[in-house]
């Protein structure tokens, strides 16, 4: 079968993104300024948690920031969570916290999130940030949404007056992804659960932000012929291969574009944090 699409591979441009980010904190640091300081927060064991702050430490360092990081017990109590964040809070060495989640189901993820200094809250998910994406003013653009908008302007997609759905709300992609694009002035629905005929809608897309978390839930049939797909989703199968949402080889011969899973949207996530570790280091507002 003759494929006609692009794999929009997220990984080089990660890397790109990177050199550039290490060169400014190389330049920066000649006029006095010390590197931004990233400090990851793990709470448990997770194999998976632990995979992606791994990798985000490696990339920081890798880019010449500074990195922390601190890994407590799946039971620590929440206030001793919450203690740990109001000192790194009052922290001068430290730049951006990352919280990583999903938290351990006795601590609530929302009070956690909303104790983190807003001036620090590099993943972009405290209220008063959320607040200032809505309105139009970001300080800091969640990192998985912020990469998909990179990709998107890579790839050279005219966004301005094109049908755009996101597949899926949730408060830390979907729903800052539908703000971004209609910043951007895409004609824009947000489509979840409850959505009758998925693919009756997804098919009239000429873009398609995948964030539902559920593998291979669209096929060629949600797919209209030209149409550009980011695909946000990675879960394991069954043999503990890693899916996302879009059946890449069903769709690829008739997509203008689809990011593959791995390798599309992951590195390029884990760079905007690097990014906005950097904003908060030097106080700039989001670009």
């Amino acid at each position: 079968m003759t494929t006609h699409g692009t794999l929009l591979r997220g990984k080089p441009l990660a890397h790109e993104l990177n050199r550039s980010l290490a060169a400014r904190v190389q330049r920066d640091a000649q006029n006095g300024p010390r590197p931004p300081c990233l400090c990851t927060v793990l709470v448990g064991d997770d194999p998976p948690s632990a995979l992606y702050v791994r990798a985000k430490q490696r990339a920081a360092k890798q880019a010449g920031l500074f990195t922390q990081h601190h890994q407590l017990p799946a039971d620590t109590a929440q206030k001793t969570l919450l203690c740990l964040i109001h000192r790194l809070n009052a922290d001068d060495a430290v730049d951006g916290i990352l919280v990583q989640l999903p938290l351990p189901d006795h601590i609530n993820t929302q009070t956690v999130l909303r104790a983190v200094d807003p001036a620090k809250d590099v993943d972009g998910f405290h209220p008063l940030n959320v607040g200032l994406l809505h309105a139009g003013t970001p300080r800091f653009i969640p990192c998985t949404p912020r990469a998909c908008l990179f990709l998107l302007h890579h790839a050279r997609v005219p966004l301005a007056g094109a049908r755009a759905v996101v597949v899926g709300r949730s408060a830390i992609v979907g729903q800052p992804m539908a703000r971004l694009l209609l910043g951007e002035h895409a004609t824009v629905t947000v489509c979840h659960s409850r959505t009758t005929d998925l693919a009756a809608v997804t098919a009239e897309a000429d873009v398609i932000i995948a964030a539902a978390g559920r593998p291979h839930l669209l096929g060629r049939e949600h797919v209209k012929p030209g149409a550009t797909v980011i695909d946000v989703g990675t879960r394991r199968d069954a043999a503990g291969k890693l899916r996302g949402d879009v059946d890449t080889d069903a769709v690829l011969p008739v997509v203008h574009a689809i990011t593959p899973v791995p390798g599309g949207v992951g590195p390029l996530t884990i760079a905007m944090l690097l990014e906005n570790t950097y904003i908060a280091r030097r106080g700039m507002p989001a670009k």
